[in-house]
This record gives C-alpha cells, sequence and structure tokens, in this order.
C-alpha cells in the first residue's frame, strides 16, 4: 500500500463473528458483478483480521486506484491513488460505494436478527418490525408538518361547499390549535418518555443463521417472545441495571433458543444525556424526549417553539447509528425547533389559504370547477415541497455549525438512506427527487455539501444560505 494511501473507517453494527461474511459479500455482491471494473482482487488476513485488497480501473481500463478494506470494528480501509491524475471524486466514490455495501449487509442482517429493547421502569412491548408504518397521528405532526397541510388542503375543498368563505379561517384556526399542542400529541403517541430518573434504552441483538430465523418465526409466538423479554428485564436488567449477555443467553437457552455467545450484543445508550447535551449546545432549553419502539430508523422534532418542544427518536435509529451521529441528528431536529420551522410552514400554508380562497376564488372562480384545480394543487404541493427543502438544508447547516461534526451527520444520513443513495447515481432519479413531494433534498446533495463543509463553519445567515445551495444543487441537475 502506497504511504499516500488515505484512510477510512466505517462503523458497523454486526458483531465480529460476521465480518468474514461482510468481506465475502462485498466480494460477491460489489466487485464479482463489475469485473471489468476492478481487477487484482485478493481474500487476505491482515493484522489477524479478514480482508480484502483490489484494484479500481478507470473507464479506460487503466488502473487508477489501490484499495484495501479489512474486517475489523470499526472497518477499516485504505484508498491509495496510483497515479497524480485521479480525481477526488472518484476517491469519494469507492468510499461511497463500500459505505453503501456495508449497509445492504447490515440490512440484511437485520432480518434475521432477534431484537429485545427497553426503558427502564416502563411498560415492556414488543417491537415493531421493519415495514411497518409509523402511527398515522405521527406522521401528521412530523417532517415538517408538510403532511398535515396536505391533509388540510383536502379538508378545504371539502369543507368549502358547508362553509362557503369562512373555510380558511375554521381551517386556521383548527391548524394552529393542533401545531400549539402537538408536542403533547406526539408524546402520547409514543411508546416511551425519557427524563432524567430513566435515561437509558437498553437494546439486545441476537444475530440468527437464516435457518435459525425461520424457524423462529415458525415456532416462537409473539406472546412467547414477550415472556422471554419480560423475564430477562426482570431478573437481569432490574437487578443489574444493565444487559448481561452471558445471562440474557442462558433465558434464551431456557426457552430453547440454542444461543451462540459471539452473535449476542448488548448496547445501552442514554437517550436523555444525548439530548441534554444537544439542548446545551444550542442554548436551549430541555424538550421533551420520547421514543418509539420500533425498529425503522427515525428521528424527528415538532412543537410551536423551542420551550415546548418533543423530540422524537426511534430504537432503530439507537441501533444503527453510533453517539456522535445521533448527536449530529438531534443537531438536524433541534435547528428546526430553534428555527420554529412548525410555525413558519403554517403561515406558508396560511398564506396559500387565503390566496386560494380570497383571490382566486374571486377573479378565477372557474378554476375551481374545472381540471385547472388539479394542475394547482400539482404546482402549489411541488413549489411548497421545494421550499420545504430550504428550511431541511438549513437544519443540517445548523447541525453541523452547533455540532460541530458536519462529517458525523452525513455518515448518519449515509446510513439511514442509503438506498435511496444508490438510486441516486442514476441523474433521472436526481432530478425526481428535487422536485418530487419529499420535504428533504436528495441525500446525495445533503452529503456532498456535509462533507465539503470545514470546522468551525461560520454562516451569518443559514436559511439564505441553504436557499443558495439548494437552488444551486437543483440547476446543476439541469445541467446549468
Amino acid at each position: 500500500m502506497s504511504s499516500s494511501a488515505v484512510p477510512y473507517t466505517i462503523e458497523t453494527e454486526v458483531p465480529p463473528s460476521y465480518l468474514g461474511k461482510l468481506i465475502d459479500f462485498i466480494y460477491k455482491s460489489y466487485l464479482l458483478p463489475q469485473r471489468e471494473r476492478f481487477s487484482d482482487v485478493s481474500r487476505e488476513t491482515l493484522e489477524g483480521a479478514p480482508s480484502i485488497v483490489f484494484t479500481v480501473s478507470d473507464s479506460k481500463g487503466t488502473p487508477r486506484l489501490h484499495v484495501e478494506v479489512r474486517g475489523s470494528k470499526p472497518i477499516e480501509m485504505k484508498i491509495a491513488p496510483l497515479d497524480e491524475e485521479v480525481s477526488e471524486t472518484m476517491i469519494d466514490e469507492i468510499k461511497h460505494d463500500v459505505l453503501i455495501t456495508v449497509q445492504v449487509f447490515e440490512e440484511e442482517v437485520r432480518k434475521t436478527t432477534l431484537y429485545f429493547a427497553w426503558r427502564e421502569g416502563e411498560k415492556i412491548i414488543s417491537e415493531e418490525l421493519y415495514g411497518r408504518e409509523r402511527k398515522p397521528i405521527n406522521r401528521m405532526f412530523l417532517e415538517t408538518q408538510i403532511l398535515l397541510f396536505i391533509v388540510f388542503i383536502a379538508l378545504g375543498i371539502f369543507l368549502f361547499s358547508i362553509l362557503g368563505w369562512l373555510t380558511p379561517v375554521v381551517l386556521m384556526a383548527a391548524q394552529f390549535i393542533l401545531i400549539l399542542y402537538s408536542n403533547k400529541i406526539i408524546a402520547r403517541s409514543a411508546d416511551w418518555r425519557i427524563n432524567e430518573s430513566n435515561p437509558t434504552i437498553h437494546i439486545l441483538e441476537y444475530h440468527l443463521t437464516m435457518q435459525e430465523a425461520e424457524k423462529l418465526r415458525q415456532s416462537y409466538s409473539r406472546d412467547k417472545l414477550m415472556t422471554m423479554k419480560k423475564e430477562i428485564y426482570e431478573n437481569i436488567l432490574a437487578k443489574k441495571g444493565e444487559i448481561d449477555c452471558e445471562a440474557a443467553g442462558e433465558v434464551f437457552a431456557k426457552y430453547g433458543v440454542a444461543c451462540q455467545p459471539e452473535n449476542l450484543a448488548a448496547k445501552k445508550v442514554s437517550v436523555y444525556q444525548l439530548v441534554k447535551k444537544a439542548a446545551e449546545r444550542f442554548g436551549l432549553p430541555m424538550p421533551e424526549v420520547v421514543v418509539s419502539n420500533t425498529m425503522i430508523p427515525n428521528a424527528a422534532a415538532s412543537g410551536p417553539s423551542p420551550s415546548r418542544g418533543v423530540v422524537l427518536l426511534t430504537t432503530g435509529l439507537l441501533v444503527q447509528l453510533e453517539e456522535d451521529e445521533i448527536l449530529s441528528v438531534l443537531g438536524h431536529e433541534l435547528g428546526h425547533l430553534k428555527g420554529r420551522d412548525p410555525l413558519l410552514l403554517y403561515g406558508l400554508s396560511t398564506g396559500e389559504f387565503l390566496f386560494r380562497f380570497y383571490v382566486l376564488g374571486q377573479f378565477f372562480p372557474f378554476i375551481f370547477y374545472s381540471f385547472l384545480l388539479f394542475l394547482y394543487f400539482w404546482v402549489v404541493m411541488t413549489v411548497i415541497y421545494f421550499i420545504a427543502k430550504f428550511f431541511e438544508a438549513r437544519a443540517d447547516l445548523i447541525s453541523a455549525m452547533v455540532m460541530g461534526q458536519p462529517q458525523a451527520l452525513a455518515e448518519a444520513l449515509q446510513k439511514i438512506g442509503f438506498r435511496r443513495l444508490m438510486y441516486e447515481r442514476a441523474p433521472s432519479f436526481r432530478f425526481q427527487e428535487w422536485i418530487s413531494l419529499e420535504p428533504h433534498p436528495p441525500i446525495y446533495f445533503r452529503v456532498e455539501r456535509l462533507e465539503k463543509l470545514e470546522v468551525p463553519i461560520k454562516v451569518k445567515y443559514p436559511f439564505i444560505q441553504s436557499l443558495k445551495d439548494v437552488t444551486k444543487g437543483f440547476l446543476q441537475t439541469l445541467g446549468m
């Protein structure tokens, strides 16, 4: 390996016993299907760790990079340019490719992993599996309240036939009340409340083979798994204050699960302290903190003001991210609260209501009785979602400025959104993401933007800078 090799690390949640399988997966799923691009591929053992070494060629078949991926925790990666003409873009592409491949492997492992999560002193509930949607009421107030806006547009069409020109007043008042109490609604709909007395989420992971996972699904009902979970809590966590993997393995064995100790892992996350640390960095009062026990990784914030804010995290996010990454995500959410984004978007929707009913309705009433109504709503939704991207980009920038870890936020986004990153390699999909009904900018844009930032970050007007960056990113997809 050349002395000019650039080192990178990739955090992984898989246990050490799976690192050899991970290296095999990189070979079979990433290198083997692209034989014309990779050469000199070899499996090696470097410093006792399973590793893979390969050379990357450009489109003309000229070798450009020498890459080494070591299956350790964290995964160690070294990329050495073979000549001076190698661009940073090519190096970044390989780095992101390997990271995405690792995430795909982790997703496959999660499908056969048994997860148990507890909050001390709280009710014991079962975990929601991948693919299950969040509670609808949660989605109404998260993601910068865009869904709430859509619901009120549809409701407005219905109420107009009953209330006429009073409809906007009624809807605006109702929406304002809901936003005013959105923090309470979200807190009540989550599974666990986190406070100073009970600040921690405990997570137990047991990685099974495909055969073991299938047998478990067929032989173990949810009630039986809940019984196991309660016994682990009562006999281990409640007594010792943390999960003892050896004792947990004995409980598994008692219920007929042949537990391999090397595939069992415990994680303890002090959620309250992480949120407190982030809030102190922002100079904000401590928000209410709640957790939803679902394996879908997500985080969100809602509330009319920082003093009446709520932050929601899922256990899936706590499983997949490291503490610095969780902190950076919290910085993004607190950026929304600090900027009072829910109220600003409420003002935006209020302006649309007033314009639609008191301008369009008065001067162009035929729009409401023709296909132009659908065209109008399509245009409005596209514009509203594009404006929402300014707020999301600002939240990214504020997190990077206040938390001082833009790279950690970039890594968190890559882990959570790796599937979208794969699709966003295609220019047509990138354009589609920019104009889609999605409040967040494309992930490739957010990651590239964060990776270019140098700490300390000094931006006088984060919203204006974000508006410029989002507009520039969109225009670049048009070749402008």
